[in-house]
């Protein structure tokens, strides 16, 4: 069954910089959808980034334009979250999820399907 394995999380200054990885197995399509999400206590949990990984598409959340980056390595079935000059406010646990289309829907209420099991991002 499919699987999602994070990665990266850590604890940095702000100014700093952060690389987290997602490996996604036994992925049965050509194609995904690999979101980061994350979520503080409290808060609601927010889409950060997206790609739509065979023809590259990227998404992100107005607060991390120009400071974070979505990539897809299709060899390694990886998706990498490159996250540079953080802040405080990008602290909380940061979730990999996937799904076969759900990027490409413009309905914001759609289930992502698979999900990992969180990596923490602490900036202090």
């Amino acid at each position: 069954h499919v699987q999602l394995v994070e990665s990266g999380g850590g604890s940095v200054q702000a100014g700093g910089s952060l690389n987290l990885s997602c490996v996604v197995s036994q992925w049965p399509y050509t194609s995904a959808c690999v979101g980061w999400f994350r979520q503080s206590p409290g808060k609601e949990r927010e889409k950060v980034a997206h790609i739509y990984t065979r023809p590259g598409i990227t998404q992100y959340t107005d607060s991390v334009k120009g400071r974070f980056t979505i990539s897809h390595d299709a060899a390694k079935s990886t998706t990498y979250l490159q996250m540079t000059s953080l802040k405080p406010e990008d602290t909380g646990m940061y979730y990999c999820a996937a799904d076969r289309l759900v990027c490409l829907s413009t309905d914001t209420r759609a289930e992502w399907h698979y999900w990992g099991q969180g990596t923490q991002v602490t900036v202090s």
